[in-house]
């Protein structure tokens, strides 16, 4: 069977322009080879990685949450939208669910860089944010993170 993912070449940023707003991505090479039962990723310097040993930790509906209440807030802060209501009736979602998630951009930079990283405590979920609520203090936040070490 033949991988989906193909090594192209070299790392390329691409520019596109969008109602004035230049965008760039960029693309990773990348080959997948199977090695016993389990297939590995083979990075662009050649060393090999096991799919689930990096992505074992990282919470992805927390990741994706935090990413929408930054854009949402952006949106907000930007003056595109006026209120959480307007995002949630373009999104197609309950104004709760909105407000909600836009509570994760009051979260001490400390623990938003240990979920980006995987390395917040393996009880803080998604689900935890939504049924407690959250200091919005920076050091009573550290210590709810401490607590969930304890």
């Amino acid at each position: 069977m033949k991988p989906k993912v193909q090594s192209l070449g070299a790392a390329i940023a691409r520019e596109r322009r969008d109602g004035g707003q230049v965008k760039l991505s960029s693309f990773i090479p990348l080959r997948i080879r199977k090695r016993g039962g389990s297939k590995v990723v083979v990075r662009p310097d050649g060393l090999a990685q096991a799919p689930g040993k990096l992505a074992t930790q990282i919470d992805q509906p927390l990741l994706v949450a935090l990413t929408r209440a930054f854009y949402w807030q952006q949106l907000l802060d930007d003056g595109m939208v006026g209120s959480g209501s307007e995002i949630a009736q373009s999104e197609g979602l309950h104004h709760s669910t909105v407000n909600e998630l836009l509570r994760l951009t009051l979260l001490e930079p400390a623990i938003i860089q240990s979920i980006l990283a995987g390395q917040q405590p393996r009880c803080m979920s998604l689900l935890w944010f939504q049924r407690n609520p959250l200091p919005t203090d920076w050091m009573a936040q550290r210590e709810v993170v401490t607590a969930f070490d304890a």
